[in-house]
């Protein structure tokens, strides 16, 4: 892989990054019930992904979605689940605490590799593990006392989600699963509506927020962490995406002034050294091999 190309994966995923970063401080913003917000989060999101799907597939994009099959559907199921848990963990529990427990998703797809795919497991990545997930038993422990419990559960049930589709894509690598996240999204919204969402209730200043979050930032930031795997090796685009759950939480400190709790910051210190240095050592397993 030339510099050149090295440094243009680095600039994609850098980018996708930061502007996937205010996510969870918009979700925050909008005052929209929690079902009209997923309803217009995902519908946007979708529109806005099969508009780029389009332009790339043109006569073939129908036919992409046909290709993704039954992987494909397992696919979206994890993201409607996913979607549901994570924007209602965001309303229930620190932003902080949400996005620390995301931020296990590698080696929590990693034990899912193991008991699915009967893949081996390196020892590095075993201590990962159990590192991980003794910092989000810190997180629910100090939650046990803010009355974040509930809101912490749902950020783990969304890992999980996420997990699961990593390993759902892994297994289906060979075809563009990116029109399984349209499915996904768009599979929200008879859900959203069943449970009493008021779409065409939400306020102008929602209007806008959901417009940015749904319209432009998430499909936006999906395509650009797609596109860097392309040019760079993907445990590089992992050490990227941790930015995000740093950069996430001061957005809201910095805005709604939320400050973590001291022992969902000794989790986040623990979670995120343990995945830096994971990644660091799989980086460098790599380039022996």
């Amino acid at each position: 892989m030339g510099r050149s190309e090295h440094t243009k994966g680095l600039l994609i995923a850098i980018a996708g990054v930061l502007i996937l970063s205010p996510d969870a401080l918009m979700v925050r913003l909008i005052d929209a019930d929690i079902w009209s917000l997923l309803f217009w989060r995902c519908l946007l999101t979708a529109l806005t992904t099969s508009l780029l799907l389009f332009l790339n597939y043109r006569s073939r994009f129908l036919q992409s979605f046909r290709a993704v099959g039954t992987a494909g559907l397992y696919s979206a199921s994890t993201i409607l689940l996913g979607s549901i848990l994570f924007v209602n963990s965001l309303k229930q529990t620190a932003a902080a605490n949400t996005l620390i427990i995301l931020a296990a998703t590698p080696v929590i797809s990693s034990l899912f590799s193991y008991l699915f795919l009967k893949e081996k497991i390196a020892r590095r990545t075993w201590l990962a593990i159990f590192c991980c997930f003794g910092g989000i038993v810190l997180i629910f422990s100090g939650s046990l006392s803010s009355g974040f419990l509930l809101g912490d559960f749902l950020a783990l049930g969304a890992t999980c989600m996420w997990a699961t589709n990593l390993v759902i894509l892994r297994s289906g690598k060979e075809v563009n699963m990116i029109p399984a996240n349209v499915i996904g999204n768009l599979s929200v919204l008879p859900i959203a509506l069943l449970c009493g969402a008021a779409p065409l209730q939400v306020s102008p200043q929602d209007a806008s927020l959901l417009l940015l979050l749904g319209g432009l930032l998430l499909p936006v930031s999906f395509a650009l962490i797609t596109i860097a795997p392309r040019y760079l090796p993907a445990p590089e685009v992992s050490l990227i995406l941790l930015i995000e759950t740093i950069l996430g939480p001061i957005w809201v400190w910095l805005v709604l002034h939320e400050i973590p709790e001291s022992l969902t910051l000794v989790a986040g210190c623990l979670i995120l050294t343990t995945l830096l240095i994971h990644t660091l050592l799989g980086m460098r397993a790599g380039k022996a091999a």
